[in-house]
């Protein structure tokens, strides 16, 4: 019958080969979209909710991760994997989607009921508690690790995008005093739920009718499990920080400074690591089992060259530029967060390694659990850090504690990496753009103390710190710019124009 269905379906089923620059630029737009959102709506929140409010979104936000992260266990990462590697058999894809599909929604339904009992025995913010189960239902309809292992982004990718402009619109229209929080809180959840769901809209063609004998649920719990473990370990320093901040300091205040130094490094965050490793990691994955490891090394050498290119410059230009932007930002009452922010800004280049050998190496190789253990080390090591230093540093203590612990997980992820990234190929990609990027900062300080106004002198710093960041690359022939990008556009723009002149 499983031979039947494939052959009979097959046809019916035209899936384009999945195109990694496609892919990429898809991602972009997306992730770009998610750095315009918070910037279109961060400078509006913060003035109109406060920090104290602020601080309250960003507490209740880091309780409910703890439930929707057990509730999608490792769904995410290990339903991507298990896709792709399928992905050429209709019926096997099939039945590895409705397989994971129905182990999510047991451990969604698990995470429901263990919510509803913390919401009953709590004592604060009930209301918003109650609206946040909407995300636990948005896990358990969250199937965009199915077309991240097909490669298919455009159909996530649409439907968000869509869900993001309608968010906008209504916390403009129904956030308007401190009051409101519950509004914003309540537009959150639902537009994540229905983004969600929306995704079950085009899934159909992918699939096929599967004999409910064939599916073994329970035999993915494993897999997911080792997947888990990891999230839950990074949770320790990237959500029990907001959570510790609130417990041990009993000042929400402090998380909304924390927050808002954290959000702007998500954003940047977003740009350099979300559209290149989401598309790479299930590409990474493909070839693993096809065994072709000269490609694998091949992609993670010029992902890392492309996130040091970034990440150093981005490094460089927030510490020279965070003492302008937090005030045009997030306006009055938020300057606490300007030293967390620039203490926050080496967590970029960090993180870009440990990011890039993750989803690229550790988990298509089926190496998940080893990262795990590493991971496990470091949220270990912040978990100490955070004890010791938040009720002598508050909220800095946090930031010096996330430092440290990525700091020894990426030592960790590079011994073990087999030599996939090593140090003098992160210093071979690097030394330039250090170079490059302390002349920036140097313009940066002489601007800041020349310039006056807040908004002239940042736009001042920003046009005039990327030039010079970018000049100084070309004119030291830095090998990402003049080995890969200039060449890359050159030829589409020759192509393009040579296809012009045949139409004519």
């Amino acid at each position: 019958m499983k031979d039947g269905v494939s052959k009979n379906t097959s046809e019916n089923i035209s899936i384009k080969s999945p195109s990694v620059k496609k892919n990429f630029l898809l991602s972009t737009a997306y992730q770009v979209l998610c750095i315009i959102t918070p910037f279109v709506t961060a400078p509006y929140l913060a003035r109109v909710l406060g920090a104290e409010k602020i601080g309250v979104n960003s507490y209740i936000g880091s309780i409910i991760a703890y439930f929707t992260m057990f509730g999608a266990l490792g769904t995410i990462s290990y339903g991507a994997r298990e896709i792709a590697r399928v992905r050429d058999d209709v019926y096997a894809r099939s039945k590895t989607f409705w397989e994971i599909e129905l182990l999510s929604v047991c451990t969604s339904g698990i995470a429901i009921i263990a919510w509803a009992v913390f919401v009953y025995l709590s004592t604060q913010y009930k209301v918003y508690y109650f609206v946040l189960t909407l995300n636990i239902l948005g896990t358990m309809f969250d199937i965009s690790w199915f077309y991240s292992g097909m490669e298919q982004f455009k159909y996530t990718v649409t439907k968000n995008t869509v869900i993001k402009i309608i968010g906008i619109v209504l916390v403009f229209i129904f956030v308007k005093t401190k009051e409101h929080l519950f509004n914003f809180v309540l537009i959150n959840s639902a537009c994540g739920l229905f983004g969600n769901v929306s995704m079950w809209l085009t899934l159909k063609p992918f699939l096929v009718k599967v004999n409910r004998k064939d599916l073994h649920v329970f035999k993915h719990f494993k897999g997911t499990f080792v997947f888990f473990v990891p999230v839950i370990a990074t949770s320790i320093y990237t959500v029990l920080d907001k959570t510790l901040i609130g417990v041990i300091t009993h000042d929400k205040t402090q998380n909304g400074f924390y927050e808002q130094a954290h959000k702007i490094i998500q954003m940047v965050k977003t740009f350099t690591f979300g559209p290149l490793n989401s598309v790479l990691e299930s590409r990474s994955s493909y070839l693993f089992v096809h065994e072709k490891f000269d490609e694998i090394k091949a992609h993670i050498n010029k992902s890392l060259d492309f996130i040091m290119l970034v990440c150093i410059g981005s490094v460089f230009g927030i510490l020279g530029v965070a003492d302008h932007l937090v005030p045009i930002f997030f306006g009055e009452g938020y300057e606490a967060s300007i030293p967390l922010l620039k203490m926050f800004s080496p967590v970029l280049l960090i993180t870009g390694i440990t990011v890039t050998l993750g989803s690229q190496y550790y988990t298509p190789s089926g190496k998940r659990f080893e990262s795990a253990i590493y991971i496990i080390i470091g949220a270990v090591v912040n978990l100490i850090c955070n004890v010791l230093l938040i009720p002598r540093f508050q909220s800095m203590g946090a930031v010096i504690g996330t430092i440290i612990s990525e700091f020894v997980i990426t030592v960790l992820f590079m011994i073990f990496c087999k030599g996939y990234v090593t140090l003098g190929q992160i210093f071979k990609v690097s030394w330039k753009r250090v170079i490059a990027g302390l002349i920036m900062f140097a313009y940066l300080l002489i601007m800041d103390r020349f310039v006056e106004g807040d908004l002239l002198c940042l736009i001042i710093q920003v046009v005039g710190g990327s030039l010079i960041y970018g000049i100084l690359l070309l004119l030291m022939r830095d090998q990402f710019l003049t080995g890969y990008l200039i060449p890359t556009l050159k030829n589409k723009f020759f192509r393009k124009k040579k296809a012009t002149v045949e139409g004519e």
